[in-house]
């Protein structure tokens, strides 16, 4: 009787601030509308021990709740996310976890290596139910808006390869080449001679047999390798996707590392996820406490300026920054439902739980990109110190037909 009163004043409290399409179904067969509108969404609490997880309804707390299968949640993942941010906003009004909080993590090449393969080993057939063919997984680049996500994707790609102006014949290293779609369309396109490294066996194993199939071994080599571990120099250097994981604190020694790789007149690109809390804190509610528990363990997100500031500190001067936070927004909600409507060969893949981790996951990334907590930037940038005359009047060469783009 006691949780239950405690559940009725909850409802109450809420119902006063917020109208919702929610229904909550609790153990007895009571439930609860927070809107005339039919329910999009429904919470079912199975047993009074439960009705904790709905009193603190943070991310962390109903994320890791549905998770584990202790309450039960139906509907589409962008109105779960939705209505799980408006009840954590009408709630916590005094919760520790409204702030963003900070935290960092201890890195190694032992500690980062289980943590990517712990992400992007769970099987490469996984990864297939919701990306697009090439499995790029990284931001799209919708230049129009109305590109469909393959589209996005290769122009994502061009846009990269036409921002380091790489030219024909040039070495370029891809740190955290997932599954080989960059090196392969520069090795096409370019004739460029690449290098991409992954920590990743299984993306490690299928980026080799697709550079294969392509006919580009004497162009394209993929390695099993920490980016500390590379040596060599390297005309132009990218790196999409994978300085989430290097740590806020490690950032001017990954900078200084693209330094030492890169040629003197060389030119690299940095594309990641930023913080867009000026103290680098997570996402409010809880939201980054549940990304590290059960997506990306010991990931990290920066902002912007002391991404600027690391890349400095390792002897870096950027050229070009643009933010894509829109494209990601919209390449997550595309990628959120893939994975819906192929839910059925997800869970015979990955199992129950995995499938709740990612439904909430790859929804919750779209809205938290919508909201602004978290951004997108690509940053092209080169050695300090060069003449002003090895830097472009403008931004056009970024969109001008590069004459050494031809298929090979």
């Amino acid at each position: 009787m006691f949780v239950q009163s405690r559940l009725s004043a909850w409802t109450a409290g809420i119902r006063q601030q917020i109208t919702l399409p929610l229904r909550i179904e609790l153990w007895n067969g009571q439930a609860f509308d927070f809107s005339c509108e039919a329910p999009r969404v429904t919470i079912r609490i199975p047993s009074p021990s439960a009705a904790r997880y709905l009193l603190s309804p943070s991310l962390s707390n109903l994320g890791t709740a549905y998770v584990e299968g202790a309450i039960e949640v139906t509907g589409k993942a962008k109105d779960m996310i939705r209505i799980v941010n408006a009840l954590a906003h009408s709630t916590l009004h005094s919760d520790g976890k409204l702030l963003r909080i900070v935290r960092q993590f201890t890195h190694s090449r032992k500690k980062d290596a289980e943590a990517i393969r712990y992400h992007y080993d769970v099987s490469n057939e996984f990864y297939q139910q919701f990306l697009d063919p090439r499995m790029v997984y990284s931001c799209a680049y919708f230049e129009s808006g109305e590109e469909d996500l393959a589209a996005a994707q290769l122009k994502k790609i061009d846009h990269i390869l036409a921002k380091i102006r790489l030219q024909r014949g040039q070495t370029l290293l891809d740190i955290g080449c997932g599954w080989g779609a960059l090196v392969i369309r520069a090795a096409q396109t370019y004739g460029a001679r690449c290098t991409g490294i992954t920590l990743s066996e299984n993306q490690y194993a299928l980026a080799r047999e697709r550079v294969a199939q392509a006919g580009l071994e004497h162009l394209v080599e993929i390695r099993l390798q920490d980016y500390r571990d590379v040596r060599g120099s390297f005309d132009r250097i990218t790196s999409v996707g994978m300085f989430e994981h290097v740590g806020v604190k490690h950032l001017a020694e990954y900078f200084g590392i693209i330094h030492r790789l890169l040629a003197d007149d060389g030119v690299a690109m940095n594309h990641g996820i930023t913080s867009t809390d000026p103290d680098s804190g997570e996402t409010p509610y809880g939201g980054g406490e549940f990304i590290d528990k059960y997506v990306f363990p010991q990931g990290e997100l920066a902002h912007l300026s002391q991404v600027l500031k690391a890349m400095q500190q390792g002897q870096l001067e950027a050229y070009d920054v643009e933010n894509l936070r829109r494209h990601y927004a919209k390449t997550c909600a595309i990628w959120t439902d893939n994975f819906e409507a192929r839910a059925d060969q997800v869970k015979a893949i990955a199992g129950d739980k995995r499938f709740r981790i990612w439904h909430v996951y790859l929804a919750g990334c779209a809205y938290a990109f919508d909201q602004d907590w978290i951004s997108l930037y690509q940053i092209v940038c080169g050695k300090a110190g060069r003449h002003p005359q090895a830097l472009p009047w403008s931004r056009r060469y970024m969109y001008a037909e590069n004459p050494a783009c031809e298929a090979i």
